[in-house]
């Protein structure tokens, strides 16, 4: 991280902050999840927080956080506060959060690019934009530098965040067993009468049994038509008897999350039409999986399963015309409006960019993507044949890049027709 910042008088520092505590409604709040770059840099848990960078300073790492306050620690729990940030968290100096405002002009003394990512908190804003207009009077009275160019940090941290170290792999590994575990279990639940809530139920239920933090995002529960509905979440419908139900769930581990799609026949067994889309869309799948290799650029992936979604909607009779004019003109769009995939890690869409200089960047080994492609007939589609209305289908693995082979984090959950089946008991 230092690295990345350069060097210490004149050079950059880099200011973080945590997450802001969420009332859900009323005076009740959220659980509280910290910010993914706050996290990233210190380990730090808990709310009103900052971490600030200085390479090459007396004290590099220095954190404001929650002072000890044993009042409120009977009503929201043990505050590790400034000791803790010291002792147990490694920061060379740290503060109580209320002093930030005050210390920020002295610690920014010296360096001339501030890295902040600006825009996401107006009161923030203010507290660093107040700093630096303070900054003036010390770094003139100590002949220092003073920051004179302000970058967004977003940019530093997705570098830097896009690619995983082997720790951060195997937290990665244990978020997708945790999660294929829940997929099997919800296709064993899933018949005719269970409520989607109860298939949710299930799903996030076993995420925090097998140690994980909870649903990495909220737990897609589709049947029938409702599959349809790319994020629906509502959850509160039965499944019947003949529908498809599209479940996207994903366990978030120690803050890093899985993101699993499956679609699995409610009654046990695909109908004809709704196999012969459901294997359109993974042999797309397998075919993007293949394209996710060190060297090929990002959107090959998409490109794949594009080709092979337009192919098989022409052989079916939801597309008519030449494919190669029907990609160029997005004609599949109609039924596959969104893209292959996204990075991976802390957040389900994780942080990184997805061009360089105006181009698809290449993948490299250590980036953790998704592939997900899908087919989405809505049931008032007069366009297309019948037998296809309100059928919705998304298939979605995790896949690490390497040196060779594309490694699928997820593979250990079902998703050919006959295993799919299998697990259903169909």
């Amino acid at each position: 991280m230092f690295a990345a910042l350069g060097g210490a008088e004149g050079g950059a520092a880099l200011l973080v902050f945590g997450a802001t505590h969420a009332s859900r409604n009323g005076d009740s709040e959220y659980r509280y999840r910290q910010s993914s770059d706050l996290w990233y840099l210190s380990g730090w848990e808990d709310p009103e927080s900052a971490v600030l960078l200085r390479p090459g300073a007396d004290h590099p790492f220095v954190m404001f956080v929650q002072a000890k306050d044993r009042s409120r620690e009977v009503w929201t729990g043990f505050r590790a506060g400034v000791e803790g940030a010291r002792g147990t968290f490694g920061a060379d100096a740290a503060f109580p959060w209320s002093e930030l405002g005050a210390r920020l002009p002295e610690l920014l003394a010296g360096w001339s690019t501030l890295h902040y990512a600006w825009g996401e908190d107006g009161e923030r804003d203010r507290t660093v934009f107040r700093a630096l207009s303070g900054l003036g009077r010390v770094a003139s009275r100590n002949g220092l530098a003073m920051p004179h160019q302000l970058v967004d940090a977003r940019r530093l941290l997705g570098e830097l965040r896009l690619f995983k170290d082997p720790a951060e792999v195997a937290l990665l590994r244990r978020a997708a067993d945790i999660t294929a575990e829940a997929h099997v279990a919800a296709m064993r639940l899933g018949r005719p009468g269970v409520a989607e809530y109860e298939v949710e139920a299930e799903i996030d239920g076993l995420f925090r049994r097998r140690g994980g933090n909870g649903p990495g995002y909220t737990t897609i529960v589709g049947g029938g038509t409702n599959a349809c509905v790319l994020h629906y979440i509502t959850n509160r419908e039965p499944l019947r008897a003949g529908d498809l139900c599209l479940v996207d769930a994903g366990c978030e581990y120690a803050n890093y999350t899985a993101d699993v799609t499956r679609t699995w026949p409610v009654s046990g067994r695909f109908s004809t039409p709704q196999r012969r889309l459901y294997e359109i869309v993974l042999a797309s799948q397998l075919a993007a999986i293949d394209a996710a290799r060190a060297g090929r650029p990002y959107k090959a992936m998409h490109d794949a399963a594009v080709r092979v979604l337009t192919e098989g909607m022409v052989a079916v009779g939801l597309l008519e015309g030449d494919v190669d004019t029907l990609i160029l003109e997005e004609d599949f769009r109609r039924y596959y409006m969104h893209g292959t995939g996204h990075w991976l890690g802390l957040d389900v869409h994780d942080a990184g960019a997805y061009h360089l200089s105006g181009t698809s960047r290449l993948l490299e080994p250590g980036m953790v993507v998704t592939v997900e492609p899908g087919l989405y007939v809505a049931p008032d589609d007069a366009r297309a044949p019948e037998a296809y209305r309100g059928i919705g289908i998304r298939i979605e693995d995790d896949i690490l890049v390497t040196d060779g082979e594309p490694d699928v984090l997820t593979a250990a959950c079902p998703k050919s027709v006959k295993d799919v089946e299998a697990a259903c008991g169909g």
